[in-house]
C-alpha cells in the first residue's frame, strides 16, 4: 500500500473518531437533555441508556445500507469526469475534510453550550466540498432547501404539540382539585398513545434502512394494518400494565382533597388579570364607584397574596411528587425510542463519510453508494458513548435546564411532542428531513411558552437559534479550508500521482 494511502486511512479513522465523539458530546447529550434535566434519570444512567439505544439503532439498523454519503447534495459521476483517475482521491480529501468541518464545528458549538445538528452539520460541510470540487452549478440547491425547510418547520411544529399537548395536560391532571387521582385515570390511556406513536417512529424513522435494503414497502395497506394491530396489541397489554404500576407507585389517598399549588398558581395568574382591569375601572371612574373599586382592589390583593403564600408552602407537596413520579415512566420510555431512531439515522449517516472515503483510498474508484461496515459503526459507537461521558453534560445542562424548568411530566410533552414530529415528518410523502435537535429544543421551548412567557430563558434561545442560523455556513466554510489544504498535500504536491498509472 503506498504511504499516502496510509496516510489517508489514518487520517480517516481519526477523523470518523473525532465527529463520533463530538456527536456523544453534542447530538446524543442534547437527546437526553430532557431526561437529565426534570430528574427523571441521572447522568450515569442517561449515558448507559443513550449508549444501548444510540448504538443499537446505528448498529443493527444503520448499518444495513447507508443512504448516498453525499446526501444527493451532488452527483459524483461530476467528480469523474472532471479529475478523471484523480477522483477517488479528491472524494476521500472531501470527505475527510467535511469530518474534519463537522466535528470541529461540532466541538466549539459543545464549548458554548450549544445544541446543534450533526446532520445540519455534515450537509453544511459536504456542500463546501461540493462547491469547491464542482462550482456552484454541480451542488443539487432544491435538496438544501429541503433540508433548510426542516430545520425551520420541524422546532415549530413540535413546540406546538409540546405547547397543545402540555396544556390538555395541565387541563386534564395538574388543574385538579387531586392531581394524583386524575394522573392515575389519564395516565394508562397516554401510555397506550405513546406506544402507537413510538411504534411508528420506530418503524418508519428507526428501521427505514432497514426496509430498503429489503425492498418492503411499510406504507402498503397490508403492512399498516400488520403495524396498527400489534401497536394496538402492545398498547392494550400496556394500558393493564401501567394501571398495576401507577396504582404501585401510590396506593394510597387521603380522604379530605389535598391542596393543589399548581391550580394556586393558576388562580394566582386569574387574580393578577383581575387586579388589572380592577386599576383600570378604579382609575377611569368617579364617586362612589371609585371608592367601591378601590375597596374591591384592596379585597383582591389580600386574596392573592394569601394563594400565593399556599403556593408557595406547597409547591413540594406529596400529591405532585407522586404525579411527577408516574410521568416518569413514560419519559423514559420515550427518551429511549427517540434515541433508538436517532442512533438509526443520524449516527450511521455520520459515520457514512468515513466510510466513502475509506472506499475511495482502497479502491481507487467512486461508488454512489457505500456499505458502512461493521468495524466503522464500533469505532464510531466507541467515540459517542466516551463523548456523551465526558463532555455531554455541557449541552444536557443548555437542554435540560437552561431554557426552562423542566420536570418529568414537562419532559414528557416534550420527548412525546418530538416523537410525533419526527413520525410525521417520516411518513410525509415529500421525506421531509428533520433534525431531533431541532425538533427537541423546539419542543422544550413550547413547553415553556405553556407556562407564560416569563417562564423561558430567552438569553438562552437567542444563543440557540444563532447557533442553528450558522452551522450550515460554518460547516461550509471549515470544510473548504480543510479540503484545500490536504489537497495541496496529497494532490496538488504530485504525492497521489506518483502512484497512479
Amino acid at each position: 500500500m503506498p504511504s499516502f494511502e496510509i496516510v489517508l486511512i489514518g487520517l480517516t479513522l481519526l477523523c470518523g473518531f473525532y465527529v463520533a465523539w463530538n456527536i456523544g458530546a453534542n447530538d446524543v447529550a442534547n437527546a437526553m437533555g430532557t431526561s437529565v434535566g426534570s430528574g427523571a434519570l441521572t447522568l450515569r444512567r442517561a449515558v448507559l441508556l443513550a449508549a444501548v439505544f444510540e448504538f443499537a439503532g446505528a448498529y443493527i439498523v444503520g448499518s444495513n445500507v447507508s443512504e448516498t454519503v453525499r446526501k444527493k447534495m451532488f452527483d459524483p459521476a461530476m467528480l469523474t469526469e472532471i479529475y478523471g483517475e484523480q477522483a477517488a482521491y479528491i472524494l476521500a480529501c472531501g470527505m475527510i475534510a467535511a469530518l474534519m468541518a463537522a466535528g470541529t464545528w461540532l466541538l466549539i458549538a459543545t464549548w458554548a453550550s450549544w445544541p446543534v445538528s450533526t446532520t445540519h452539520s455534515i450537509v453544511g460541510a459536504v456542500v463546501g466540498f461540493g462547491v469547491i470540487a464542482l462550482g456552484m452549478e454541480g451542488i443539487e440547491w432544491g435538496k438544501v432547501g429541503l433540508i433548510s425547510a426542516g430545520w425551520v418547520v420541524s422546532p415549530l411544529i413540535s413546540g406546538a404539540i409540546a405547547y397543545l399537548l402540555f396544556g390538555l395536560l395541565l387541563k386534564l391532571v395538574f388543574f385538579k382539585r387531586n392531581p394524583v387521582r386524575a394522573a392515575k385515570r389519564v395516565t394508562p390511556y397516554l401510555v397506550v398513545l405513546v406506544i402507537l406513536v413510538l411504534a411508528g417512529v420506530t418503524t418508519y424513522k428507526g428501521l427505514k434502512p432497514y426496509w430498503k435494503q429489503q425492498g418492503l414497502d411499510p406504507f402498503s395497506l397490508e403492512f399498516v394494518g400488520i403495524l396498527l394491530i400489534v401497536s394496538c396489541g402492545l398498547g392494550a397489554v400496556s394500558f393493564f400494565i401501567a394501571k398495576k404500576l401507577i396504582a404501585r407507585i401510590s396506593p394510597r389517598e387521603t380522604s379530605t382533597e389535598p391542596l393543589n399549588p399548581v391550580l394556586a398558581a393558576e388562580v394566582s395568574r386569574s387574580l393578577a388579570k383581575a387586579l388589572m382591569h380592577l386599576k383600570r375601572v378604579r382609575n377611569s371612574s368617579e364617586g362612589e364607584v371609585q371608592v367601591r373599586a378601590e375597596e374591591l382592589l384592596t379585597e383582591v390583593e389580600g386574596v392573592q397574596e394569601h394563594t400565593r403564600q399556599l403556593e408557595v408552602a406547597n409547591a413540594d407537596s406529596d400529591e405532585l411528587r407522586q404525579v411527577e413520579k408516574i410521568f416518569v415512566i413514560l419519559q423514559v420510555l420515550t427518551a429511549c425510542l427517540v434515541a433508538f431512531a436517532h442512533g438509526a439515522n443520524d449516527v450511521a449517516n455520520a459515520i457514512g463519510p468515513l466510510s466513502a472515503a475509506y472506499q475511495a483510498i482502497r479502491q481507487g474508484v467512486i461508488e454512489v453508494k457505500s456499505t458502512t461496515p461493521s468495524w466503522a459503526l464500533l469505532l464510531g459507537g466507541t467515540g459517542i458513548v466516551i463523548g456523551l461521558a465526558t463532555w455531554g453534560w455541557r449541552v444536557i445542562q443548555t437542554v435540560g435546564k437552561k431554557i426552562t424548568e423542566l420536570t418529568p411530566s414537562r419532559g414528557f410533552c416534550a420527548e412525546f411532542a418530538a416523537a410525533i414530529t419526527i413520525l410525521g415528518a417520516s411518513v410525509l410523502p415529500i421525506g421531509l428531513p428533520v433534525s431531533t435537535t431541532h425538533t427537541l429544543v423546539g419542543a422544550v421551548l413550547g413547553v415553556g411558552l405553556a407556562r407564560g412567557i416569563n417562564a423561558l430563558n430567552l438569553k438562552t434561545m437567542r444563543d440557540i437559534i444563532a447557533g442553528w442560523a450558522i452551522t450550515i455556513p460554518a460547516g461550509a466554510g471549515l470544510a473548504i479550508v480543510f479540503y484545500l489544504v490536504l489537497k495541496a498535500i496529497f494532490i496538488n504536491s504530485g504525492w497521489v500521482d506518483s502512484v497512479l498509472p
